[in-house]
């Protein structure tokens, strides 16, 4: 009998082994690490054949390089380094410009909750301030975006805080590195209700021509919403009156191709090698976390009858070791 009960308990062991191991194999499956790149406020710049990816952080700005816009190397050393910019904290939102006439990249960021700007000779930086001080200056500003016109005008869009965030836009100097105040713009705030569920947030704008339409696309909601999201608004002049599209918004949780992302917004639209444009975005860690961000791609499309999509296959990037 005492064997029997030895033999019992030998048994349960075993047992008991093997299911704390079965478990462990299926806990190792389920926590798959995620792809996406991994950054926030996103801008993706073509240029030579190669796409250059620049995203938030908290102390100067790394940068990702790739082929195809999928396979991802980061570079080990920095874009942007605090040492070479003003400010020392709060890295958002950078986006990167090749200047033809000028012969320099150019990074338009935030630093310290204002917008600054450093030049460089390659995308990979590294970019510098030749002044160490911000664009404007005269207030808390964030989130700015170039456009250059087809008449070769220079604008900046941006976020200041006027009741909210609002986005304006203004013309720029021939340096692209100072603003002429007398054309300070308000181009849209968050008015709609989709805009304004947690906060009276309207930010991450982006401008794009097609024709003689302009197109102002811009996040809406806290970053933090998991109903964060993408709209867009018209207007035949770079200053407005804007006129926002009915269907916002382009780009949210639960629309098909986005699988279980939340928090989708701000991104920035690039043209690819192919001449094709795609948008890229960012999206929470999970539905219970916002940090950390990672970033995607989807298509961006226009109708015949100029109404812009945001839409096809979701595209989770790799970064590569």
């Amino acid at each position: 009998m005492k064997i029997k009960w030895m033999t019992s308990i030998f048994l349960l062991l075993i047992w008991n082994i093997l299911c704390v191991s079965l478990s462990a194999e299926n806990k190792t499956e389920f926590y798959v690490q995620q792809t996406g790149l991994p950054i926030a406020d996103p801008y993706i710049l073509c240029y030579g054949g190669c796409y250059y990816a620049y995203g938030t952080n908290e102390r100067g700005f790394a940068v990702y390089v790739s082929r195809d816009f999928m396979h991802w190397r980061r570079n080990p050393v920095l874009a942007l380094s605090p040492e070479n910019s003003w400010g020392n904290q709060g890295y958002w939102a950078p986006e990167v410009y090749y200047i033809q006439s000028l012969k320099k990249f150019y990074m338009f960021y935030t630093v310290n909750e204002q917008v600054c700007v450093a030049t460089s000779d390659s995308p990979e930086g590294p970019f510098v301030q030749d002044m160490k001080k911000p664009l404007w200056g005269v207030e808390k500003n964030i989130d700015p975006s170039l456009f250059i016109d087809s008449d070769g005008k220079a604008y900046l869009y941006f976020v200041r805080f006027t009741g909210g965030n609002v986005i304006w836009c203004a013309e720029l100097n021939a340096d692209l590195k100072s603003l002429k105040e007398e054309t300070l713009t308000k181009c849209v705030e968050a008015e709609e209700e989709w805009e304004r569920r947690r906060a009276i947030v309207a930010e991450g704008p982006s401008l794009l021509k097609r024709g003689s339409t302009y197109y102002l696309l811009y996040s809406a909601n806290h970053f933090e919403s998991q109903d964060y999201a993408v709209g867009y608004a018209v207007s035949d002049s770079p200053y407005g009156p804007w006129q926002k599209y009915s269907g916002n918004p382009i780009l949210r949780r639960g629309m098909r191709g986005t699988g279980k992302l939340v928090g989708i917004g701000h991104g920035a639209p690039f043209q690819c090698i192919d001449g094709k444009y795609r948008y890229v975005f960012h999206a929470h860690a999970n539905k219970k976390n916002v940090q950390p961000r990672s970033s995607y791609i989807k298509e961006l499309v226009w109708s015949d009858n100029g109404i812009l999509a945001i839409c096809g296959d979701l595209i989770s990037p790799v970064v590569e070791k």
